[in-house]
């Protein structure tokens, strides 16, 4: 099964690399992905496997592969939302849809786990098992699609979830895998500060909330140098300061918003408690009222060290030419909902290489001239292909 798979794969190289194209020429914004959604359970029609629609909190589409002998449940899954970003890459195939891209990868996710899935139907007699493919919506904006597609229990059955990202750190041939805590969680915040506006010239008649506000920006961050041991991961980002009002009268409120990221459960709960009591010290210091909302969005994604390293192993035995490397890559500050697979089953989130050929920079994740080597299409659906064959241990 596994040469015959590799094959199949191998000759339909160009329709995966088509189907990426036509998603990147419609991009759909998450939550939105109403066409997306439509191509992606229109390519199963007439095949036979079990299609659910609609998973979630939104487009989610579960197929169901059942193969030809009982065994264990795994779970392939690929994000198929665009991001809101004015394409500028240099390609014959730019989006269509003015202020939307596919800037992250994730058309090229869809195309080679949907090829893959199809490869998989044709040699299902041979599975000892199930495979649930999971094309998952909104992984770009929270609450996102995953958690919402964990709680439907319609994978409840999973034995094990595997997923992968493109990512330009390395030529088409490296996957890359990183055991343990692998991806940054986060948390949104944002805080409005009340105090009582005044004339610039009377400020003891006022209560200044930019002051209020300002302080709470520089000792925020005394957080992550005074009160995180030095060897945890932990980032806060003010990303919005809304003060603006007129030269000569003092702000009786502002407010602002906040970005969070940690790489551990335990660090995410300790800036969260760091973060509430520095709010009650502002009001007592200060005067002034303060209202927090303050929401996690992502957990940290952790990629189960046993599994990691079968896949590590796996892809090494490999004696595919697309295949040339396989590497430890660092973990990665980004956030990801794949995370929430990850925290209720076995899981491995790997990383295919797709750095555009001859360039020595390319542009990351997100960027509006981000591009990849379609070659790395190939990669990932024989990578993840090799990832099913050894986990059901089939040849």
């Amino acid at each position: 099964m596994r040469k015959q798979l590799m094959d199949m794969l191998e000759a339909r190289k160009d329709e995966i690399i088509q189907i990426r194209r036509y998603l990147h020429e419609n991009p759909e914004l998450s939550f939105k992905e109403e066409k997306t959604a439509q191509y992606i359970a229109d390519f199963y029609n007439g095949k036979d496997v079990a299609i659910q629609t609609n998973v979630g909190n939104g487009y989610g589409i579960i197929v169901t592969i059942k193969g030809g002998k009982p065994g264990k449940t795994i779970g392939l899954r690929a994000d198929f939302d665009a991001l809101p970003i004015v394409e500028e890459a240099d390609v014959p195939f730019k989006s269509k849809n003015e202020g939307v891209m596919h800037a992250c990868g994730h058309d090229g996710h869809t195309a080679y786990l949907l090829v893959l899935a199809d490869c998989l139907i044709q040699l299902k007699d041979s599975i000892p098992g199930t495979i649930k493919i999971i094309h998952q919506h909104a992984e770009e904006v929270p609450p996102g699609g995953a958690k919402s597609i964990v709680e439907s229990g319609l994978i409840d059955d999973l034995d094990a979830v595997y997923g992968i990202h493109l990512l330009p750190m390395g030529p088409a041939g490296v996957v890359g895998y990183h055991a343990g805590f692998s991806f940054n969680g986060r948390a949104y915040f944002k805080l409005k500060v009340q105090g009582i506006g005044g004339h610039g010239s009377s400020p003891h008649l006022a209560n200044d909330a930019i002051v209020a506000g300002s302080y709470f920006v520089t000792a925020v961050q005394t957080i992550i140098s005074r009160r995180l041991n030095p060897f945890d991961v932990g980032v806060i980002t003010i990303g919005s300061f809304d003060g603006k009002g007129t030269f000569n009268v003092i702000k009786d409120s502002v407010e602002l918003e906040g970005d969070i990221r940690y790489m551990t459960v335990e660090t995410k709960e300790k800036i969260e408690k760091e973060v509430r009591r520095l709010v009650k010290g502002l009001e007592e210091e200060f005067g002034v009222t303060c209202e927090l909302t303050y929401e996690s969005d992502y957990p940290p994604l952790y990629n189960n060290p046993e599994l990691t390293e079968q896949v590590a192993a796996s892809l090494r035995s490999m004696n595919e030419k697309e295949i040339k490397e396989v590497k430890e890559f660092p973990a990665m500050p980004p956030s990801e909902d794949f995370a929430y697979y990850a925290e209720k089953f076995p899981a491995c989130f790997f990383y295919i290489a797709c750095s555009p050929k001859g360039v020595e920079k390319p542009y990351f994740n997100h960027h509006p001239k981000f591009d990849i080597d379609e070659d790395a299409l190939l990669v990932a659906a024989k990578a993840v292909g090799q990832v099913v064959c050894s986990y059901y241990e089939v040849d």
